[in-house]
């Protein structure tokens, strides 16, 4: 049976003028696990075309799960953070949410509740992650009760230190518990804007990249095309005692951060300076692709020769070290891209794959489950064996 690719149901929420057509796409015909080079090479370009590639009812074991992460880059080999390393690092943010599949390493076991005999685990206690562990401020319990809840953290799947950002992810739904709908408030309770979204319970929502930069006014897609964003070290140890904005899209500024000093041990040569764009192997199209919470300076480039400087950012470039003015930029030029009607809040079912393009794409855990409510997702994404490409010099010039 040949591919068929059809387009992903979007909720009602969608823009129908905004949201981008080719986002998203069910595969219909195939076994992810078991592809042959030539349905393999199909997938790959329908990835990088859509972002987004989901597969029902699908059974997939962990070697076949790292297989397939793997095709999409043959010389990978470690987990996106690091092969057993993220639970070892008990200070990092992500510390509570993974666990690794004993015999694939690779592949890690995350949800919510107690799951018994799982993959060579006796038992493994999984919590889902709370916005009421990260955020600055909460959804009251009298308004979490009445089923408000928030995003999480917007990121890409990337240890932003020493390892380089994964080309793909896949998420695959083993155990999906069912529950009412919850709905997404963007600013704290009292916000005036009132902006929220319905979501399905434990979705996890995702962004164009490449909308988010589409839709920028003329100086901040000059700005963004010549810029660059140096992460800090060790950033989810960094930015642990910190806590993030109410929309879930970056870090508030208070100064909490852990000092450099007092980071695990890490080398200036391993730090991560990568171009905000990053550019669509298939498509040439670019994408903003940054996780503002890991974000610490902005360099930024000047004007190339003959640009006009009318309204421009710094039009002769910038080393920009003030960390709330980082922030400020980040989010300035990100939030219209989170946008209601420009969210894909996935509705997973049991035996659901979704393989998204890590480098095309924003993507961040939503909501709350009780402590009853068991969920078991397996995730894999592997540290490329590349850096992302950023803009050429004709895409600054037609940018800037």
């Amino acid at each position: 049976m040949a591919i068929k690719l059809a387009p992903i149901t979007l909720p009602a929420t969608a823009s129908r003028t905004d949201f981008d057509p080719d986002f998203g796409r069910e595969v219909k015909g195939v076994n992810p696990g078991e592809l042959t080079p030539e349905q393999f090479r199909e997938i790959e370009t329908a990835l990088y075309t859509h972002g987004i590639l989901l597969f029902r009812d699908v059974t997939l074991t962990p070697e076949q799960q790292y297989a397939l992460t793997k095709a999409f880059d043959p010389e990978s080999e470690s987990y996106g953070h690091g092969n057993n390393k993220t639970q070892s690092t008990k200070k990092s943010i992500l510390h509570p949410d993974l666990k690794t599949i004993p015999r694939v390493p690779q592949v890690q076991l995350i949800g919510n509740g107690t799951v018994y005999n799982h993959e060579g685990l006796e038992s493994a206690a999984l919590k889902h992650p709370s916005h009421t562990t990260f955020h600055k401020t909460h959804v009251s319990a009298e308004n979490e009760a009445l089923g408000f809840t928030r995003f999480y953290r917007w990121h890409i799947d990337a240890a932003l230190y020493d390892y380089n950002p994964p080309r793909a992810t896949t998420l695959y739904g083993i155990t999906v518990p069912e529950g009412d709908r919850q709905t997404v408030r963007y600013g704290d309770d009292d916000d005036p804007s009132g902006e929220t979204l319905s979501v399905p319970l434990g979705t996890t929502a995702f962004v164009s990249g490449k909308k988010m930069f589409q839709i920028l006014p003329p100086e901040l897609k000059s700005f963004a095309v010549r810029t660059s964003v140096r992460y800090a070290p060790h950033p989810y140890v960094w930015m642990a005692p910190a806590r993030a904005k109410s929309d879930g899209l970056g870090i508030a500024n208070e100064g909490l951060e852990l000092p450099l000093n007092e980071l695990p041990e890490w080398e200036q040569s391993k730090i991560k300076t990568l171009p905000i764009l990053w550019k669509n192997p298939v498509t040439g199209e670019l994408h903003f692709q940054v996780h503002p919470c890991g974000a610490q300076e902005l360099i930024v480039k000047p004007l190339p020769l003959g640009a006009s400087r009318e309204g421009a950012l710094y039009p002769d470039g910038e080393h920009i070290k003030d960390l709330g003015k980082v922030r400020e930029l980040l989010h300035l030029m990100q939030r219209p891209g989170i946008a209601p009607g420009l969210v894909y809040p996935h509705d997973w079912k049991e035996r659901d794959l979704v393989l998204f393009h890590n480098r095309g794409l924003l993507h961040t855990v939503v909501g709350a489950f009780k402590p009853d409510q068991v969920r078991a997702f397996h995730q894999c994404n592997l540290a490329a064996s590349d850096v992302p490409t950023g803009p050429t010099e004709r895409d600054i010039i037609a940018w800037a």
